[in-house]
């Protein structure tokens, strides 16, 4: 059982709940988004691995740990009615220790963006700048239903994509590379439309505007569908046009199973969400890494 007492008293936050604060389970779709992007861009890895790594490492547990921890810290009011047990409104984060550690993991996502030359660093304090926008009043863009999932969307899959294949071609990346970046970045608006139905009844309470909240599950759901879909029937489009079709055969197979998986979800979105969420989304970042090796064909 829980020491309540120890738990009110705490001066220290628990080195468990820092780890939670930051959730590793989020940091996988910006490096995966990163990995893509170094393949897309065409240039070869060899003696560049440590680039890599440290580009893979600022995407995921630094920058996106930073930006969970931010939003943590301005979500605690709502945690405390959805998640209670979350680091900070259960105290085992205590005091302002929240704020500490985001605004300490803003510096250091700073500094380590440095070492990744103009093209990572300008991307870092983008990202840093859109953390801190999302979350925090007075503009707290999580408000919104439209454009906070859209600028999550762009830092999630975006953002990083465009990071890795400017790192190593040490420029900007070619069109078709920031066009199928774009393209995934605005189906991720989808993801994470689905993934705010957790946070239902207190972004309700809280006056959090999000598509669960303004159009009710069933049709903030299936909006969430669509946007998920047609940005990847464009990338097929475009991979036939660009005379790679099978690349284009490969993802439209993993799009006929996302629409099946979608089906599943409208039959119960808010039961069924977390489901699609470890299938669906699984087979949309395959699809990223298909696009990534056609990119890499083309250029």
């Amino acid at each position: 059982m829980t020491d309540i007492a120890a738990i009110s008293d705490r001066r220290l936050p628990e080195p468990g709940a820092m780890l939670r604060l930051i959730k590793p389970v989020t940091w996988f779709p910006p490096m995966w988004a990163y990995l893509c992007g170094v393949v897309s861009s065409g240039v070869s890895p060899t003696g560049q691995w440590g680039l890599i790594l440290l580009g893979v490492l600022l995407a995921g547990p630094i920058v996106c740990g930073m930006s969970q921890a931010a939003n943590d810290w301005c979500d605690r009011h709502v945690d405390a009615i959805n998640e209670p047990d979350r680091p900070i409104p259960s105290g085992r984060i205590p005091g302002k220790w929240g704020l500490w550690i985001a605004l300490a993991m803003s510096a250091l996502s700073l500094i380590v963006g440095a070492q990744l030359g103009p093209w990572g660093f300008g991307a870092t304090v983008f990202g840093v700048l859109a953390a801190w926008a999302y979350s925090a009043e007075p503009i707290r863009m999580k408000k919104s239903g439209w454009w906070g999932p859209g600028l999550v969307g762009l830092c999630y899959e975006g953002l990083p994509w465009f990071t890795g294949a400017a790192v190593l071609s040490v420029g900007a990346p070619g069109w078709p590379v920031i066009i199928i970046a774009g393209l995934y970045a605005l189906g991720a608006h989808g993801i994470m439309t689905l993934n705010d139905f957790k946070a239902l009844e207190g972004d309700r309470q809280m006056g959090v505007n999000s598509l669960p909240v303004t159009l009710g599950p069933e049709r903030a759901a299936r909006v969430a569908c669509w946007v998920m879909a047609l940005p990847q029937l464009a990338v097929i489009g475009l991979l036939v046009i660009w005379d790679k079709p099978l690349f284009a055969l490969a993802i439209s197979a993993l799009l006929a199973a996302q629409l099946w998986a979608m089906r599943v979800l409208l039959s119960d979105p808010k039961a069924r969400a977390p489901w699609y969420n470890a299938t669906g989304v699984a087979m949309y970042v395959t699809s990223m890494m298909i696009a990534a090796i056609a990119l890499r064909s083309l250029l």
